[in-house]
């Protein structure tokens, strides 16, 4: 179980299923992985979900990729079954799932954002500051959501040097925030 209380995802969100690509039920997979080598092979097998993760129900339960090409950012791929652009339109919109066990381990010092989700986030001198809502994929940094009781949630970059840590066991985020930062 998380911090948040909710218990862990069955399945991670490895792509996102953007448009047809041509007539022979080719798609544009927009990669949501860090390890997208590892995860868009000839072979894997793929459940079809919503944009929350969770499994939908589709004509067929579960997708086998039997081609894969990148193109610009992100992968043309084929799946058996999928012979032509009706069937390939079916799918668009939806997400591809990997079961979290099929899912590559982490390497130290690596986390998936679900389980920050509720996550403590406390100052290197031990203040407690609030607990992360959400997590927001942004550039140059990604965000972390910290709501704080009685107060607007505050938005903290997820970098050196404000993050100091992320702690997994328990879970717990260690802050240093520059002065006046937590006033906001």
């Amino acid at each position: 179980m998380d911090p948040s209380g909710a218990s862990a995802p069955r399945f991670l969100t490895v792509g996102h299923l953007s448009k047809v690509h041509g007539i022979r039920g080719e798609l544009y997979v927009w990669s949501l992985t860090d390890h997208p080598d590892d995860v868009f092979v000839p072979g894997a097998a793929f459940r079809v979900g919503d944009e929350r993760g969770r499994p939908v129900d589709v004509p067929v339960s579960q997708l086998l990729m039997n081609e894969v090409r990148p193109y610009r950012r992100g992968y043309l791929v084929r799946f058996d079954g999928v012979e032509d652009r009706t069937a390939a339109e079916f799918l668009v919109g939806h997400d591809l799932l990997l079961p979290v066990e099929q899912v590559q381990d982490l390497d130290e010092g690596e986390f998936f954002y679900h389980e920050l989700l509720g996550a403590p986030v406390e100052t290197v001198s031990g203040t407690a500051v609030g607990s992360v809502r959400e997590v927001y994929e942004l550039a140059p940094a990604h965000m972390l959501e910290v709501s704080r009781p009685g107060r607007e949630p505050l938005l903290v970059p997820l970098s050196r040097p404000i993050v100091h840590a992320v702690e997994r066991d328990p879970v717990r985020i260690v802050i240093d925030p520059p002065e006046g930062f937590l006033d906001l």
